[in-house]
């Protein structure tokens, strides 16, 4: 594979089709979109090969942002150019967007009501059984040698005890795992396309941050902040949603307070269930944010502002380094970077599960500073026994029984709902 070959013979009315029918079906996080993506590009189409598709996954975990998305949007590019990729990556947001918008307008019209109260409670039990599953399986597949192991305990003792900010975490272990890895193979040959990447970043860096700055200058304060957090957010969100979802909890719970913890994982939860990249929640949270501050249209503006500081830059990222992807993956150091940050990443899910966990499971949840040391401590008289109950029975249906997330989510509301109401 060198470089891109453009394939003319497939139309752009096809190639809408497809990922019109992919961005649909895009249910079940990164792993379920992945392997979607694979079957309909390699095993029925056969537009790509495995060995382009198994690079081109590689590359796109190398990048900030949802590797799902950004692989299909390689794919378009692969197939048709930037038109390809604009249909591709579009079509595979967009309709979970439009759906994460419709749930956020009810949610913030009708999450206070008891009923629904307690719906929510059910499936934020649930949400601590999908973030522990997605640890255990991360970790399978990212912690191939003890280093790695290592890396991933550092990480958590890191930010569940030390409090030190994610982005440095995973800046950290890109770095070791970049130095310690020996340059075995040569230096990547053939062309350098330098010119195809400045043009990329000159018109994506413009589109994507043209109005942050417009936002900066003009905008009330509230929605300035709300370009600004979720620009930077799309900068660091190495390893999946879940890799940034500590942080952004803490971010918008504890320092902005834009939302209570009960409504983040109630964000989480519902993304859970639609089409789309899991990164979705944020869209979601800005909703609920700017509804609460200036009603519907300020939720309004608020999502859309998210929408594009959260997915602008995705196109930026893949449009101005796909070019460079032979080279890339023929350099070990950067797999051995990508190693390292998986691992991270693990440590860091790990610290997700147990904030989360902690905070459905107890009523009441304080912290504990000894020194440089900042840890959660519940109170263990608070413990609370549906939530317990539900979020264990959720990790039993979801991992040894194989049910599907939407399913054990619905079952966990309904349970809980009719729990409140006798």
């Amino acid at each position: 594979m060198s470089g891109q070959t453009l394939n003319d013979t497939i139309p752009y009315r096809t190639l809408f089709g497809v990922f019109a029918r992919i961005g649909l079906l895009s249910f079940g996080g990164p792993a379920a979109q992945i392997a979607l993506l694979h079957r309909t590009l390699v095993d029925e189409r056969r537009w790509i090969s495995e060995a382009e598709f198994l690079s081109a996954l590689s590359f796109c975990m190398l990048l900030p942002g949802p590797e799902a998305m950004q692989l299909a949007t390689w794919t378009g590019w692969r197939l048709r150019g930037t038109g390809g990729g604009l249909i591709a990556g579009l079509l595979f947001v967009l309709p979970g967007a439009a759906v994460v918008l419709a749930l956020a307008t009810l949610y913030a019209a009708f999450g206070q009501v008891p009923v629904v109260a307690a719906l929510f409670t059910g499936v934020q039990a649930a949400v601590v059984a999908v973030v522990i599953e997605a640890l255990l399986r991360v970790s399978r597949r990212a912690l191939k040698i003890p280093a790695h192991k290592m890396a991933a305990v550092l990480a958590f003792v890191a930010l569940a005890l030390f409090g030190l900010p994610f982005p440095a975490v995973i800046i950290v272990a890109g770095l070791y795992g970049y130095l310690t890895t020996k340059a075995t193979a040569p230096t990547p040959s053939g062309p350098r396309p330098w010119a195809a990447t400045w043009r990329a970043v000159v018109i994506w860096g413009t589109v994507w941050l043209l109005p942050l700055a417009a936002l900066v200058l003009l905008a009330p304060s509230f929605y300035a902040e709300v370009a600004v957090f979720f620009a930077k957010l799309a900068v660091v969100t190495f390893g999946g949603a879940y890799a940034v979802l500590a942080w952004m909890t803490q971010a918008i719970v504890a320092d902005k307070h834009w939302l209570t913890l009960p409504q983040m994982m109630d964000a989480l939860g519902l993304a859970e269930t639609t089409p789309g990249p899991l990164i979705l929640v944020t869209q979601f949270v800005a909703y609920v944010a700017g509804h609460q501050k200036d009603g519907w249209l300020g939720g309004l503006s608020a999502a859309l502002i998210t929408l594009w500081m959260t997915f602008a830059p995705c196109f930026l990222w893949i449009f101005a380094a796909s070019p460079w992807l032979d080279r890339l993956t023929q350099m070990p150091r950067l797999s051995g970077a990508l190693s390292f940050i998986t691992a991270a990443v693990v440590g860091v899910i790990a610290n997700l599960s147990l904030w989360f966990a902690t905070h459905v499971v107890f009523a009441q949840v304080g912290r504990i500073d000894l020194g440089p040391i900042h840890a959660l401590w519940p109170q263990i008289s608070t413990l609370r026994p549906l939530p317990t109950v539900l979020a264990l029975s959720a990790a039993y249906l979801l991992a040894r029984r194989h049910w599907p997330l939407p399913l054990v989510l619905m079952l966990s509301a309904i349970t809980s709902a009719i729990a409140a109401w006798m």
